[in-house]
């Protein structure tokens, strides 16, 4: 609030701000929402809503964006609502020739608000830069992957490309199906990667072609998901509990309450401390039922 207040301070009345809170809250926006898109961007009480918001919102409006994406972007990016380099039409209109709906384009824009702003020759060259990682304008994933090579250089994305190479023992066609597939890889820290791959290839005894092919297994929280349900997989089966084999794939891939009735509460007259173990192991401990030879 002071931050705030400092921001406005040479305003004389009260008339201006509480006309952009007024207007805030006709875009739907809750209280709370209100309150942090001023402590984000304070300024915006000065906007004259007339000349300033109105004019942009409506122009979202004729681009296609609904009144909540609309509200969203607001609360995102408060600061491009008083900008001049708002919105670039010719931008708007590309995407979505490259498939991209309003909605698609909404939540682009809501991580990667430059998008919007860029010349279009930017954009055009990211778009570009997306197919040469082999996801073709059109696809289910090429708004991840725009947002995954969003505003990086091509040495840089070359570098990440290595580096997954070399982490995951990947040949270069095997590092091209795994970008193809999950392009968020490009976004995430050389840090989770190598612990991530330290587990899985050596402890629990993933083909590196096989992970190549299913890479979102590389999104998924290691201490939190990967690891504990290695764990309850390789106890259930070293005592004899399952019934059939199951693969660690789709265990990985099951949400947390599928998971539990498939492979913890069947098990717990057999098993009474697997279900404590479990949610120990989810905190990072490592059970000593679960260590086995």
């Amino acid at each position: 609030a002071l931050k705030a207040s400092t921001k406005i301070s040479h305003l004389k009345s009260p008339a201006k701000p509480n006309a952009v809170l007024a207007f805030l809250a006709g875009l739907g926006l809750s209280g709370a929402d209100v309150a942090a898109v001023v402590a984000k961007d304070p300024q915006l009480l000065c906007a004259k809503v007339d000349k300033t918001l109105a004019p942009k919102v409506a122009r979202l409006a004729g681009l296609g964006f609904s009144r909540p994406q609309i509200a969203r972007l607001v609360s995102v990016t408060p600061y491009c609502f008083r900008s001049r380099n708002f919105v670039s039409k010719p931008n708007v209109d590309f995407l979505r020739e490259c498939g991209l709906s309003a909605c698609d384009i909404a939540n682009l824009a809501m991580y990667n608000r430059g998008m919007l702003t860029t010349n279009l020759e930017h954009l055009q060259a990211m778009v570009t830069c997306a197919e040469g990682i082999g996801v073709p304008r059109g696809s289910g994933m090429f708004r991840q992957a725009l947002h995954a090579i969003a505003f990086q250089n091509p040495e840089k994305i070359a570098a990440k490309v290595n580096y997954l190479k070399n982490t995951f023992k990947w040949s270069h066609a095997e590092a091209g199906i795994a970008v193809s597939k999950a392009p968020i890889l490009l976004r995430m820290s050389k840090d989770k990667l190598q612990r991530t791959s330290q587990f899985l290839i050596p402890e629990a005894g993933l083909e590196p072609a096989r992970i190549a092919h299913r890479p979102i297994l590389l999104t998924y929280s290691l201490e939190g998901r990967l690891r504990p349900r290695h764990y309850v997989l390789k106890f259930v089966k070293e005592n004899g509990l399952l019934d059939r084999d199951r693969s660690y794939f789709s265990a990985v891939d099951m949400t947390e309450n599928v998971f539990v009735e498939k492979f913890v509460r069947p098990h717990i007259e057999a098993a009474p401390h697997l279900a404590e173990d479990y949610a120990a192991a989810c905190r990072g401990e490592v059970p000593t039922r679960f260590i086995l030879a």
